[in-house]
């Protein structure tokens, strides 16, 4: 073996790998390997890696041997201590990677021969140690990526803690007894088990590679031990049993340590007691928390002990960390320790620290965690503990643009990446830059550098990258010259005269009014029985508002319209820091509300919608239907299936939100009529999407599934048919839904659940769940008006039919006006094979042969009667006004003349039966000759020029009426297409 070695050292020696090593590193390396045959004479390397009797490692494995040594004394000492691990390395090289998935079956092994304490201590390293071999050699050789070593090395302290917390937790109960307790009384106490709480980078699964691992013990209910002679409480045993977990991972020895520990985030920090119960645990961060500590529990995980209690633990106190709504509350306080940050950060001899430094990594993180603490609690896609997987979620919520967040995310990964070079060459906790010239030529070397000066540009362009984004963030209020004017005028520190002066020559109109308005406000009873803090934020935010309504197009409507929501919100002022910090965001939430009233109540009814002020770019550009349900989808699969309560407020505000969007679009000119009422029709169906999806579950769970008339299970064997407006993709502001619902249940079926019932009434049930859904009144409101008069005999009829029952119903029974809606009609959601079979039902309704006299009669009948019927209740035919809708000439008559048409022609004509809207309609007749072109366009300009005046009354909140004279020559064009048709 002695010449196997020399060739050894002569291929160490003469590698490429080792020829293009700075001199320093080279010798350094050099002699690591000259150690290493020294105090291993005996050792032999197995043949199987010296194929083909070549004596000599294949270049590849020489190279990673060689950079792993060059970048890591660490490693090379446990290659040199340990040859067996370095020969298994390289034997299993390829397997590497994947023994992350590994590490609680692999040290259960380790440990299985464990007798004693100090047995525990020694195998706990050695296992350590091996790891760190293992996870430092693919670092270094770039073998993983950053995030997989950060995960490997969790990983790796999860199994330590827990496998360390078994056998101590075992050996405490033999000498202690076994704790007991239970939080209900009356019930039998149970076996307790502590629950670890990981911290930090462990909690995000971030772990460096010599990192301390920050820890909080909890266990679940207070009680006494029993096994044992002498009785103890709860608290005192898992304090005995925490204090040992400490030493066997902390305490150092020959063979170093597992981690290091650091337990200062539990509550009350180092002067709290070292285990504390769940109650103890939750009344402390309700009476006591700090937003410092809600800023470190965003990472909190269990990483050990008693899982699914743990689990529980951190549901309960996740109301502390993320506030039910979005909290602009925190941004004080996170001002504070961005000031904190910024001061630690000018303490002298940080600026070469990568992580406290300018530009560092906590930089980084706060910069996107602070999004988390703001928004966390109603976006619950941002409830998550890893970095990278934040930032790419803040990315897609518009958040942060891609170049700012592949800014950040380049600069982590690189300061990550360079701590990382920095602590596997001694295996030293250190973030601090090297001032040796060897150290850093060995850092340049492991980063992929040529030399120190090219890393630290790099660097730097990193760090400023940082800086400009920390900056950026949680930014200090803007102050202009006039706001001390408008602060005197709130304050009432001017006369009424000099109040009012001040409003006239600032540019408001309406002096009076407004004035009277503001005063009202200000002196009113329900401003002195507000908090402290919430005076405080009004007194910032009126002026501010004063400032930004004088530079209006319409300073009194902006006032006038944004004071009723200051009053919504005296209770709940957090909703103004936004505006306060956003004043961008105010100048448009003033263009809208002047735009639209409607708009402006919608908000002073629903606060919690300022939120999409801050993403103006969104405001004004709804996204697409597979963009909405995607949305949705994400924001409903955080909630648990079974909480309806919190599903119904999701919809809710899902829907509120992205009607803002598009009609805030819509009011700015950017959104034109037909795209408008394509974006308000998918929120709709989306929408019933999830409702349908909702209700399924809910009854499913409770009956199990229902069965078709062959004993097959459905699912779900039912359609939501939309009619009216919602069929016809011509949904408007404020809409309600025209719904059907059908299903294709067997008669006498029973469910399979063990609660069955027969599957007549589980639809039965099924429908009234999704009216529940979509039109109880709750906190935000209701999700849609639903009308079901459409369904076979109207209000008397079954809420849920059959599919058998409604097309017989539809051949031998339906008045030629149901016909009529039918044309409208199509499928919105539920099962794909119940819709074709809708569909073929529908068309083979509407192209049936019809004597043509009497389908115009009664056509002409309906319409006159539906006249006759709103005479009474509206301005229909009053002659001063013309009334959009309803009057002659108006939009019902061209729906009239679409839905005669495909009565009247689809028989010969089938194209004529694949829309449901009034504009495809009309073209289809242009395109078959049944229209003229003249006529067609007519029609189509009329039904478009008046549904925008309906929208535009809608924002307006005003009736769909206008001047008499108002788009005549439209009118009366439909008028004489009407007399041509029908008389």
């Amino acid at each position: 073996m002695a010449s196997l070695r020399a060739q050894l050292s002569q291929q160490f020696i003469a590698s490429p790998a080792t020829n293009v090593l700075p001199e320093a590193i080279r010798l350094m390396v050099t002699a690591h390997w000259q150690q290493f045959v020294d105090n291993n004479s005996s050792f032999t390397f197995p043949a199987s890696l010296f194929p083909d009797q070549s004596d000599q490692l294949s270049p590849e494995l020489m190279d990673q041997l060689i950079h792993c040594w060059a970048g890591s004394d660490f490693a090379a000492q446990q290659c040199i201590r340990h040859p067996q691990w370095l020969s298994s390395m390289l034997e299993n090289h390829d397997q590497l990677p994947g023994l992350a998935q590994t590490h609680p079956q692999r040290l259960h092994k380790a440990l299985a021969a464990v007798a004693n304490e100090q047995d525990l201590i020694k195998a706990l390293r050695c296992y350590r140690n091996r790891e760190m071999l293992r996870i430092i050699w693919l670092d270094l050789n770039r073998r993983v990526s950053m995030p997989q070593t950060t995960a490997d090395m969790s990983a790796l302290a999860d199994a330590c803690i827990d496998s360390t917390l078994n056998w101590l937790y075992q050996d405490c109960c033999q000498t202690m007894g076994t704790p007991y307790g239970t939080n209900n009384p009356g019930e039998e106490p149970v076996p307790q088990n502590m629950v670890v709480l990981g911290m930090g980078k462990l909690g995000a699964r971030d772990l460096n590679l010599s990192s301390d691992i920050d820890l909080i013990f909890t266990y679940p209910c207070q009680g006494e031990t029993r096994g044992s002679k002498k009785v103890i409480t709860n608290q005192e045993f898992f304090i005995r049993l925490g204090q040992r977990l400490i030493r066997v991972l902390d305490c150092q020895n020959a063979d170093g340590f597992v981690f290091r520990v650091d337990m200062r985030l539990r509550p009350y920090g180092s002067s709290g007691a070292l285990a504390m119960s769940f109650a103890a645990m939750e009344q402390y961060y309700q009476d006591q928390g700090r937003d410092w500590e809600r800023y470190a529990m965003l990472k909190a995980r269990v990483a050990a002990g008693d899982i699914p209690a743990g689990q529980l633990l951190l549901s309960q106190l996740r109301p502390f960390v993320y506030r039910r709504y979005i909290d602009f509350g925190s941004i004080s306080a996170l001002r504070e320790m961005k000031q904190l940050i910024r001061r630690e950060v000018k303490r002298k001899g940080m600026q070469g620290n990568i992580k406290l430094g300018p530009g560092g990594i906590r930089e980084i993180e706060f910069t996107i965690q602070s999004f988390q603490l703001i928004h966390g609690g109603r976006d619950r896609a941002l409830q998550e503990r890893n970095l990278l997987r934040v930032l790419s979620t803040l990315q897609g919520k518009h958040y942060f643009s891609p170049d700012e967040a592949n800014e950040l995310k380049a600069a982590y990964i690189f300061l990550r990446n360079l701590e990382h070079a920095l602590q596997a060459i001694a295996d030293r906790q250190t973030q601090d830059l090297p001032k040796s010239p060897e150290t850093q030529a060995r850092v340049a070397f492991s980063m992929g550098q040529q030399d120190w000066p090219e890393l630290l540009g790099i660097l730097e362009k990193h760090r400023q990258n940082v800086t400009a984004h920390f900056d950026a963030v949680i930014a200090d209020p803007e102050t202009t010259n006039d706001a001390d004017q408008w602060e005197a005028l709130w304050l009432g520190q001017l006369s009424e005269e000099e109040e009012q002066q001040l409003m006239d020559r600032e540019g408001f109109k309406e002096v009076d009014a407004s004035w009277q308005r503001l005063v009202s406000l200000r002196d009113g009873k329900a401003i002195t029985r507000v908090r402290r803090q919430s005076r405080d934020r009004l007194d910032k935010f009126v002026p501010l508002l004063l400032r930004v309504a004088a530079n209006a197009t319409e300073p009194d409507t902006f006032l006038l319209r944004i004071l009723p929501l200051i009053e919504a919100v005296l209770r709940r002022t957090a909703y103004l820091v936004l505006l306060i910090e956003n004043p961008g965001a105010l100048e448009h939430l003033g263009k809208l509300c002047i735009a639209s009233p409607w708009i402006a109540e919608q908000i002073a009814r629903f606060p919690a919608l300022l939120d999409e002020f801050l993403n103006l770019g969104d405001l004004y550009n709804p996204p697409e239907k597979e963009a909405l349900a995607d949305e949705l989808r994400q924001q409903l699969a955080h909630i648990p299936q079974d909480d309806l309560e919190n599903q119904m407020e999701v919809l809710r505000h899902y829907k509120m939100a992205h009607v803002l969007r598009v009609t805030a679009a819509q009011v700015s000119g950017t959104l034109p009529l037909m795209k408008e009422s394509d974006y308000l029709t998918w929120i709709a169906e989306v929408i019933l999407d999830a409702v349908l999806a909702i209700a399924w579950r809910n009854l499913v769970k409770k009956y199990g599934m229902p069965g078709d008339a062959e004993g097959n299970l459905c699912d779900p064997g039912f359609i939501i048919v939309g009619y009216g407006k919602l069929g016809g993709i011509e949904l408007g502001p404020g809409s309600d839904l025209d719904l059907v619902f059908i299903h294709n249940g067997g008669t006498n079926k029973a469910t399979n659940g063990p609660r069955a019932i027969d599957s007549t009434t589980f639809y039965t049930r099924l429908g009234q769940r999704i009216i529940h859904i979509l039109t109880t009144q709750t906190a935000s409101g209701i999700l849609y008006d639903a009308d079901m008069r459409l369904r076979p005999s109207g209000s008397k009829g079954l809420l849920v039919n059959s599919f058998t029952y409604f097309a017989k119903y539809q051949k031998e029974e339906a008045w030629t006006w149901e016909h009529q809606a039918l044309v409208r009609a199509r499928v919105i959601s539920g099962d794909p094979s119940l819709a074709q079979k809708f569909a073929r039902l529908r068309s083979t309704i509407l192209s049936q042969q019809r004597d043509i006299k009497k389908l115009r009669s009664d056509v002409v009948a309906m319409r006159q009667k539906m006249r006759e019927h709103l005479k009474s209740t509206s301005s229909v035919n009053r002659g001063d006004v013309f009334h959009l809708k309803h009057d002659p000439g108006g939009i019902v008559d061209i729906e009239f003349l679409m839905q005669f048409a495909v009565l009247r022609y689809s028989s010969e004509y089938p194209a004529l039966l694949k829309w449901t809207d009034n504009v495809r309609i009309s073209e289809a007749l242009e395109l078959a000759g049944l229209l003229k072109h003249d006529d067609a366009h007519q029609l189509r300009e009329a039904y478009k020029t008046f549904r925008f005046s309906i929208h535009q009354k809608a924002l307006q909140n005003e009736s769909p009426e206008v001047e008499n004279s108002y788009g005549n020559c439209l009118r009366q064009a439909v008028m004489t297409i009407w007399a041509n048709c029908m008389k």
